[in-house]
């Protein structure tokens, strides 16, 4: 692997939407890269409750204030966005225990799939650690304050997507 290759780090995820833990995240891991490429994928077998454009945008917004951070949003298998993007590394996320043998079985997937390719875990500060996407969408959805647990943009996009009337 190139020296070049391992400036570059992508941080995949759907990010429905991306909360103060995945920026914090993104914070930790900016000043160890280059060049930070959030990647948000499509998954639309995830079924998101925010279109991919707009999950893009949310995080653009969100990750302002890092200058050497990118995002970008796929629709094809993580081993081609992380060759089309030049990275030598994968960042993930590990909250807790419980995500671990998840992100270890993707890990050694990825590993198979893109040889050339480490992937780096890193935890969230402690504040952020219980903080999930789907938590502050089920949260948002039945009418609940989330703006504790994301970036304003991200809190109004949600109100708006689940607005009663």
């Amino acid at each position: 692997m190139s020296l070049a290759r391992t400036r570059v780090a992508v941080y995949p995820g759907t990010f429905d939407p991306i909360t103060n833990g995945h920026i914090d995240l993104v914070a930790r891991a900016s000043p160890l890269f280059d060049k930070v490429i959030v990647g948000i994928a499509e998954s639309p077998g995830k079924g998101p409750a925010l279109p991919l454009e707009q999950r893009v945008d949310l995080a653009r917004i969100a990750l302002a204030g890092h200058a050497n951070v990118e995002v970008v949003g796929f629709h094809s298998l993580l081993a081609h966005f992380v060759h089309d993007m030049g990275a030598g590394v994968l960042l993930r996320g590990l909250r807790a225990v419980s995500d671990f043998e998840y992100e270890f079985q993707m890990a050694s997937m990825n590993r198979h799939l893109i040889p050339d390719v480490e992937t780096l875990f890193l935890t969230p500060a402690e504040q952020h650690s219980f903080i999930s996407s789907s938590l502050v969408r089920e949260v948002a959805r039945l009418g609940g304050d989330v703006s504790g647990f994301v970036h304003p943009a991200v809190a109004q996009a949600l109100a708006a997507r689940w607005k009663r009337s």
